[in-house]
């Protein structure tokens, strides 16, 4: 069935990209598989993390379909979008419906994309990783994919004013390779391995990101243990 909508959200968003002179620097992209299922498994800073997430399957030719809360689908100009783009609703409340739904769409071949810490993590570390993208993945037969996100929270993240003006602000991705879900292996074994490679993918795109902070009141997304004021892991689990 053609892909009448998100084609065009993605042309929208690069535009809008542009708008915002923000500078990519993405690496990895050349392990997105061409074909075939997988599970995207990435850390989750900003509200527009699927964006930049889903951006870095185009060179591959592929569109990611992301596991989002319901609460995304019932708003009345996101809901549609969502739909269209035929991502999947999570209703923390009755998961199993989810979970089928995305087991489904990467036995037909389809890449999910799972922010497995389900929340933003405010204090911009990773916080513990719910194990279902790794049990879909030994479920459906496919690799796990590995990726981390820096910067995003700069233009968009949970208790922090917009920045979407024209900022300039740098965006580093870099995607892992893939990963094998053996279904014989203790799931909670294979989350470990896909956390800590998407910790090895963050650690490096931190070291890689171009810019620090100009001044004191420009420490707020850089987490605590790298010299910044963001939240502790413990003071973010204070705030919910």
């Amino acid at each position: 069935m053609a892909e009448l909508v998100y084609p065009p959200v993605i042309g929208v968003a690069r535009t809008m990209f542009k708008a915002l002179d923000l500078r990519f620097d993405i690496q990895g992209t050349e392990h997105i598989p061409r074909r075939g299922g997988a599970v995207l498994v990435s850390n989750h800073i900003g509200y527009l993390d699927f964006v930049f997430a889903g951006l870095t399957a185009r060179p591959a030719k592929r569109l990611v379909r992301f596991m989002a809360k319901e609460s995304v689908f019932r708003h009345k100009v996101s809901g549609p979008l969502m739909r269209a783009m035929k991502h999947i609703p999570v209703d923390r409340a009755q998961g199993e419906h989810a979970y089928s739904h995305a087991l489904r769409a990467l036995r037909s071949g389809e890449i999910i994309g799972v922010f497995p810490e389900a929340t933003i993590s405010q204090s911009f570390t990773l916080k513990n990783f719910k194990s279902g993208a790794a049990r879909l993945a030994q479920e459906a037969g496919v690799p796990l994919l590995p990726m981390a996100l820096w910067g995003t929270q700069r233009l968009w993240t949970k208790g922090r004013p917009r920045n979407l003006g024209r900022s300039h602000i740098p965006i580093t991705v870099r995607v892992g390779r893939e990963m094998a879900a053996d279904p014989e292996e203790p799931t909670v074994s294979v989350t470990e391995r896909v956390r800590a490679r998407v910790q090895e993918l963050l650690e490096s795109a931190q070291r890689a990101y171009p810019v620090r902070p100009k001044g004191p009141d420009d420490t707020w997304w850089v987490p605590a243990h790298l010299g910044g004021t963001a939240p502790t892991p413990a003071e973010a689990g204070e705030r919910g």
